[in-house]
């Protein structure tokens, strides 16, 4: 089964490290609007959640391309934008019903979170454990886990 990266809103700090480590190791430039992963907060109610492409099973961002410029890697299962096909139409970013996709501000293609190749930067980089990449059943059970701890033991 292919591998995602799970969020832990609860153990996310908002430090936005996320961000900026996948603009460096995507883009080479330390620049929040070239990340694929990006940090909403709610400051009232104070949760950060880390946002990026959660690589859906049937996802609509593949459908929905005009010029077939989404696809699937075959090794990774990650969905991939091919920003030579890519003509910046934004229908994907329309499609996505988590709001991951966004347009490259200097090329105006479409780019996601494509897991760095199998070994996502952020994650490791996360500071918190808020971001964890693993296979959906062992993400969900872990998350489970937490909140079961905090359950127990209410902070």
């Amino acid at each position: 089964m292919a591998r995602i990266i799970a969020v832990d809103s609860n153990s996310c700090t908002g430090c936005r490290t996320c961000e900026l480590v996948c603009s460096v190791a995507r883009t080479g430039s330390s620049n929040p609007l070239k990340s694929r992963v990006n940090v909403i907060k709610w400051e009232l109610e104070g949760v950060r959640i880390p946002v990026l492409c959660v690589q859906c099973a049937k996802a609509p961002c593949i459908s929905c391309c005009p010029v077939d410029a989404i696809s699937r890697n075959p090794s990774t299962s990650a969905v991939e934008v091919d920003a030579k096909l890519c003509m910046g139409c934004a229908m994907c970013l329309s499609a996505c019903p988590f709001g991951a996709m966004s347009l490259d501000p200097d090329t105006e293609s479409a780019v996601n979170c494509d897991l760095c190749g199998g070994s996502p930067a952020c994650v490791a980089a996360c500071p918190s454990g808020a971001l964890l990449f693993a296979e959906p059943p062992k993400a969900a059970l872990a998350k489970k886990r937490a909140a079961a701890a905090r359950e127990i033991r209410p902070e």
